[in-house]
């Protein structure tokens, strides 16, 4: 059963990390202090319930339906190239940065919104936690402990994305430093945004 967790734990904790566009925009709003632990927290919960029912077979339904992934394929572009026109804006003309403990200006709603869209709008989050880590786990000594490694895995990475950044914002009051935070965040948002337009068909 150990050797289950630590697979899950493993296998979910990397494919995570690769999910860049909603790792940049939890890690965005964490060094904002925009209200970031809501933030993280839906997170965690939409990779608990997306992993529950890749194990209960939503992966098969997904399968037989390409025409609804190609949708949330330009849906995805579309967004993310919207985040990364905001964030060459805000680096290009610049803003103030925030002292240490100051909150964001967005309300709890708006970055509640932003962040669902930024998971749920990403084909990759789908093929990853409805159809690869369930094929992993199926193949497990225990299908349950596997899932509560993967279900770890999430809490740990966005627990440490939202207070990981939260703790460097003091550091970053200068209006430079946002400069360079933004024009990262949009170069990111940029290539992956491009790369899901013009990547290799995800239903072939």
């Amino acid at each position: 059963m150990l050797e289950s967790y630590l697979t899950g734990l493993v296998v979910c904790g990397g494919i995570i990390v690769a999910i860049g566009a909603q790792n940049a925009y939890v890690l965005g709003v964490a060094v904002r202090r925009e209200h970031h632990w809501w933030s993280a927290g839906l997170c965690m919960s939409t990779d608990v319930l997306l992993l529950a029912a890749g194990m209960f077979g939503v992966s098969a339904l997904l399968l037989s339906m390409p025409s609804a992934m190609e949708v949330l394929r330009w849906l995805g572009v579309v967004f993310l190239a919207w985040l990364a026109a905001q964030a060459f804006h805000r680096a290009v003309c610049g803003r103030q940065g925030l002292a240490g403990g100051a909150s964001g200006g967005r309300s709890r709603r708006a970055v509640l919104l932003a962040t669902l869209a930024v998971t749920l709008l990403n084909p990759q989050v789908y093929l990853d936690t409805l159809l690869l880590i369930p094929a992993i786990g199926a193949q497990q000594q225990s299908t349950a402990t596997f899932v509560a490694g993967a279900i770890s895995a999430s809490i740990l990475w966005f627990s440490l994305l939202a207070w990981g950044g939260a703790a460097l914002s003091p550091w970053l009051s200068r209006p430079l430093a946002w400069r360079a935070i933004d024009a990262a965040i949009g170069m990111m948002m940029a290539a992956i945004a491009v790369q899901l337009a013009f990547g290799a068909s995800l239903t072939a």
